[in-house]
């Protein structure tokens, strides 16, 4: 007989979060079924999926919804991915006009399986978005491209106005949590989007509860300077179900707030760290507050 699996811990009062509902919220998850578009809000069952489809923000996740590895904190599927939708630049950018979106962030699962790793259909996108919505701002947030020669640089080219890759978290856990991925090979990309183009914002993102020290955050605090990163975020791990890795703690939002002030002490533009906080989570408005962080650095 199979032993139980084990129970995921009860979330602090911290955590919770309204269920999703309202009619501008129906109306964005209808959008993006009538479009058959994926977005990583359900895919990666963000908590904060009701607060912003009812502000009609969705991240757009391109490539399908199968992604060909298995990190052990992510919802998204595993498997063998669908052939490449030739028509889904188009369908992306007819969302993003329908939304009316000043800006929009754009992911994808991993495809270790195609030659760019997808680098082409996030450059097919991009254009397609500044085709149908030009005064739109686009923030992607792609891959690592492991091992995919050219395609980093294929993406900076299309000149995104945010680049975002996560680390995810620090190196000690990244056999257990991110097999498939390489630390290092993460911020090097990060470091080649500002030497091929320093106009462009990058941006990375950290979880924490996963086992990690503070002296651990810090150091890839101090790593995420070191290859120019403009924009960190800090969100707490919350495991999807009983097979994904377990939450090793809840972090209280002083120490959240207590990160974010070594963080900002560090020089990066922006920090954004609280239990709640995603890559995605107030995009639009963090892309306003890098400009204007940017404009002040320069003055």
């Amino acid at each position: 007989m199979l032993a139980p699996a084990p129970a995921i811990a009860r979330k602090p009062p911290w955590i919770r979060v309204k269920a999703p509902g309202g009619p501008v919220y129906q109306e964005t998850r209808r959008l993006m079924r009538d479009l058959g578009l994926h977005t990583v809000c359900e895919e990666a069952a963000c908590p904060n999926i009701g607060e912003c489809w009812s502000k009609r923000h969705a991240t757009v996740m391109i490539l399908g919804h199968v992604c060909t590895r298995a990190c052990a904190f992510c919802n998204v599927a595993t498997g063998k991915p669908d052939p490449l939708d030739s028509h889904e630049p188009d369908r992306v950018g007819l969302a993003v006009a329908g939304m009316g979106l000043a800006h929009v962030v754009v992911t994808s699962v991993d495809r270790d399986d195609l030659a760019d790793g997808g680098a082409s259909q996030f450059v097919r996108v991009i254009e397609a978005i500044r085709a149908a919505a030009p005064a739109t701002t686009v923030e992607v947030l792609t891959p690592d491209f492991l091992r995919k020669a050219g395609a980093i640089e294929a993406v900076v080219d299309a000149r995104p106005d945010v680049y975002n890759h996560n680390v995810e978290t620090v190196p000690r856990l990244y056999r257990e949590v991110r097999p498939g991925a390489r630390y290092f090979h993460s911020l090097r990309l990060l470091s080649l989007v500002k030497e091929r183009d320093p106009s462009i914002f990058t941006k990375s993102g950290l979880m924490v509860g996963l086992g990690e020290t503070k002296t651990e955050v810090v150091q890839v605090m101090d790593d995420m300077r070191s290859a120019d990163v403009d924009f960190l975020t800090i969100g707490q791990y919350l495991q999807p179900t009983s097979r994904h890795h377990a939450v090793e703690r809840y972090v209280p939002p002083e120490e959240f707030a207590e990160l974010a002030d070594i963080a900002r002490s560090k020089g990066f533009l922006l920090v954004s760290a609280s239990p709640l906080t995603r890559s995605s989570y107030h995009a639009d408005r963090d892309f306003e507050s890098l400009r204007r962080a940017r404009a002040a650095a320069l003055s």
